[in-house]
């Protein structure tokens, strides 16, 4: 039995190193939005002072550990087996839910993962143990720490309200202190304003922090705690002589070291508050195994009192945790694109929204303008001056510049430093993820990113992010008691198959994330690499992805009919998604517009019409194509009659006729022969009569016959779209030839 519970820890430690890349994958963007998102320093630089931040965190952070053992539950209530059937459930619940939300870029809570996970299972661990005992599920109160749990959740979600409102005050007066022309005022405000940040960060992550730092002793933060107020004040005088001196001697942008080093404070909070959330488990479980092995009770019996017993963890093994962090740092792909997801909801121009309203959104933005114009006509008209020079953009920016200035970034990295800290300091483990996005949000909305145009997408953004938090506190619980459950009754064979059920779901998602990946660097890279200053350039880079619209759209509408016929759904269903993708990465193409427009010479208006010409044809072929391929999928799916033999016939021979006629557009297309234009019209022609005289020949059969009315309905739709697809394919034609 010995050696089952032995290859429990070290599976423990095997899904830590999991955990730990999973939950950098998605905690990253805490510290990396502000500093990423201002363009502060190239992205080696920036990270390079992020894993700096880390290590030392990580070597901070052995008096968290604490909550893993006993801030959820009564560890002496619990025996041995049931505690390691607690804890393997609740890692592999981690690594499955992170997982998932790093796969679609959303920033989720591991302070509020591994509570809940604690807690479901352990919730559960103490239902089967009470139900097996015949007692009354009224004692259950006594197996949860209760007012420990009830503190860590109210401190978390209170947090995301203070964190907004802190961000929004702090940076609505940061702006109005310092404009958008923010350089202007680095000689004067610029030197008090990066001396308290400076200041600020220092005292509470260097002092505050320390507290739980395993190599630091008694005597030194006895001494550091008597002359906090002493050494605060010396760091600002510090810091503000530093800042003058620098600023005047090198002419630097002193916002640039504040931004630089708030990076590395968020990430040193970052890893001092959230190790725990990634190694607290298999470090309890560890040492619950050395209680256990070098007593003689049976695991079934020996009751984990000693997980009550203050601990410090060791430093080697903190520093063996800050390298796995700072290796995934610097490699995680999911990292980044859980990073752009926050940058973009704070960005502070217009542009591609991620993110659709929704109805709560919408309420929102209506009823705050409406509040905004309340407050505005009791505000002075002093200040009501004063606060639009302060918020005049900057209309001197380059089209590719940062999302945000490094005001805003300097604001939310120190006040979400110092609000992490502060927490980290009382030893709750308060949401690093809850914070530093909801700080981001709020200096977004005090700094009007959020304009009339943009709201309502950003806002439902917040939403959804939100709505994510609650569905991981849910889901963590009901999972991790589900794996629990299976565990307490399986054992071995329940852990093996929740093992490669995890690996399973894991390699899934990789590769989905790599897929959307792919898409959406194809779609970047293409957008960035236009050049569209001349005709020629419109002309070359337009008929490329054309000629791959109308490839598609040809393919697609002769396969999906063929493939009626032959009521093949899997065939036609392979369309359909290809029509799709093509689809959408149509629409998203469409938030690119502006910007490719602007490289267009402002002088050639006729041009500026063609390439949204041309965007809004292709558009319309593809929605054309696609209702055709929906219609056919929908009648096979539904199981409706088959067409008639002289349907088939005679709409075969028109589908003969329409997909030569989209070869030559497609050959036309490819070779730029655009002058052959009266050759494509006659053709168009042809093939608009033959589907007229299709058209009249269904409608005669449906008078003469009861063809059905789901029948009659497949022919109308699949031939009134291909009009409309032969008419917008000579449409390209005609307007190449324009110019």
């Amino acid at each position: 039995m010995p050696e089952y519970y032995l290859i429990i820890v070290v599976l423990l430690f095997g899904l830590a190193i999991s955990d730990l890349v999973v939950g950098v994958s998605n905690d990253a963007v805490n510290f990396l939005n502000s500093s990423i998102g201002s363009k502060v320093a190239p992205r080696k630089t920036i990270m390079i002072v992020a894993s700096l931040g880390i290590l030392v965190g990580a070597l901070f952070s052995s008096g968290m550990m604490e909550v893993a053992r006993k801030g959820i539950f009564n560890p002496e209530l619990f025996y041995f087996s049931e505690i390691m059937v607690v804890f393997i459930a609740v890692m592999l619940t981690d690594i499955i839910l992170l997982d998932l939300f790093n796969t679609y870029g959303m920033p989720t809570s591991t302070t509020v993962s591994i509570v809940f996970e604690l807690l479901g299972a352990a919730v559960a661990v103490a239902v089967l143990k009470i139900t097996a005992l015949s007692e009354s599920l009224a004692t259950l109160p006594d197996y949860i720490n209760g007012s420990s749990a009830i503190l860590i959740i109210s401190g978390i979600f209170l947090s995301v309200f203070i964190a907004f409102f802190v961000g929004a005050f702090i940076q609505y007066f940061s702006r109005i202190l310092f404009t958008f022309h923010y350089k202007r005022k680095l000689s004067t405000v610029g030197i008090i304003y990066s001396g308290l940040a400076l200041s600020a960060l220092t005292f509470f992550l260097l002092i505050k922090g320390a507290k739980g730092a395993s190599f630091l002793t008694d005597d030194v933060m006895t001494w550091i705690n008597e002359y906090r107020i002493i050494l605060f004040i010396s760091a600002v005088v510090f810091w503000s002589i530093l800042m003058l001196i620098i600023h005047k001697t090198l002419k630097f942008d002193i916002l640039r070291i504040v931004v630089l080093f708030g990076t590395f404070s968020l990430a040193m909070a970052f890893s001092g508050n959230d190790l725990v959330n990634f190694i607290g488990v298999p470090i309890a479980g560890f040492e619950s195994y050395l209680s256990w092995s070098t007593s003689s009770t049976p695991a079934e019996e020996f009751a984990m009192s000693s997980l009550n017993q203050p601990v410090r963890t060791k430093t080697y093994l903190l520093f063996i945790a800050a390298v796995i962090m700072i290796i995934t740092l610097w490699l995680s792909k999911k990292a980044r694109t859980v990073t752009e997801t926050e940058v973009n909801l704070g960005r502070q121009d217009e542009g591609a929204e991620r993110f659709s309203p929704n109805f709560l959104s919408k309420f929102i933005v209506r009823y705050s303008i409406a509040l905004s114009s309340g407050f505005e006509k009791i505000t002075p008209k002093s200040w009501k001056k004063k606060s639009k020079s302060s918020f005049k953009p900057n209309k001197n920016l380059e089209e590719d510049t940062a999302a945000f200035d490094l005001v805003r970034a300097s604001s939310n990295l120190t006040v979400a430093s110092i609000l992490i800290a502060i927490a980290t300091s009382f030893k709750l483990p308060l949401s690093t993820t809850y914070v530093s996005f909801m700080v981001a949000m709020g200096t977004s909305l005090a700094d009007k990113a959020w304009g009339r145009n943009s709201a309502v997408y950003r806002v439902a953004g917040v939403i959804n992010v939100i709505g994510g938090w609650f569905f991981t506190a849910i889901i963590a619980f009901v999972v991790s008691a589900l794996f629990a459950t299976l565990i307490y009754f399986f054992k071995i064979w329940g852990i093996v198959i929740l093992v490669l059920t995890v690996i399973g779901l894991v390699s899934r998602t990789f590769f989905l994330h790599k897929k959307k990946e792919t898409e959406s660097k194809k779609l970047l890279d293409t957008v960035k690499s236009t050049k569209m200053t001349t005709k020629e350039e419109i002309i070359d880079h337009t008929s490329q992805k054309l000629k791959i619209t109308l490839s598609s759209v040809r393919k697609a509408f002769k396969n999906g009919i063929t493939n009626l016929f032959e009521e093949n759904l899997d065939a036609i269903y392979a369309e359909k998604k290809a029509l799709e993708t093509l689809s959408k990465e149509n629409k998203e193409f469409k938030h690119h517009l502006v910007s490719l427009i602007k490289k267009i010479d402002s002088s050639k208006s006729k041009l500026n019409i063609t390439y949204l010409s041309i965007y809004e044809f292709e558009k319309e072929i593809l929605n054309s194509a696609l209702s055709i391929i929906n219609s056919c999928y929908q009648y096979v799916d539904h199981s409706f009659t088959p067409l008639e033999e002289d349907q088939r016939q005679t709409l075969l021979k028109t589908i003969s006729s329409i997909d030569s006629y989209l070869e030559e557009v497609i050959l036309t297309v490819d070779q730029k022969k655009f002058g052959e234009l009266n050759t494509i019209l006659q053709k168009k022609l042809i093939c608009l009569t033959e589907l007229e005289d299709y058209l009249n020949h269904e409608i005669e059969a449906i008078k003469d016959h009861d063809l059905g009315q789901k029948n009659s309905l497949l022919i109308f739709d699949i031939a009134l779209e291909a009009k409309d697809m032969i008419a917008l394919a000579a449409r390209f034609i005609k307007t190449y030839n324009r110019i």
